[in-house]
């Protein structure tokens, strides 16, 4: 199983949470297992700022729990690039302190077309993982 396995319904919902927090950036979790994603869990960038991104503690503290009582794994950190395109940024790579997730960004700067692209980042390196939408 090659990539990343996201329900049509999620994507749509990452896009957005992406533009109800516009023009900040947006930020959540993908919990699933393996590379299957089944939830999303839109998370506050607390801050607030449209090139960086830092998830609220206990959000997060409360989200990592409750995929555990599912049987989840976080299988993908998102958040979004308000005014540039769906690439990690330098920041981005070094603030990735997770090496099993998968990076997603959705990149909102054609506003009527926007673009989500996935990526591990491992050692610096960034490599794109391809998305394959589920359709129901």
């Amino acid at each position: 199983m090659s990539g990343l396995f996201i329900p049509q319904d999620l994507l749509n919902k990452i896009i957005t949470h992406c533009r109800s927090v516009y023009p900040y950036e947006a930020c959540g979790m993908l919990a699933g297992k393996g590379r299957v994603v089944d939830k999303i869990y839109g998370m506050t960038n607390v801050e607030h700022s449209n090139v960086s991104y830092l998830m609220d503690a206990a959000e997060q503290f409360r989200v990592m729990k409750e995929m555990r009582q599912e049987g989840m794994e976080m299988v993908a950190i998102y958040h979004s690039h308000p005014h540039s395109v769906a690439y990690p940024s330098a920041k981005d790579v070094e603030l990735a302190f997770y090496p099993d997730s998968v990076y997603v960004i959705a990149g909102l700067l054609a506003e009527e077309r926007p673009e989500i692209r996935a990526f591990e980042i491992i050692d610096n390196e960034v490599r794109e993982v391809r998305i394959n939408p589920i359709v129901a």
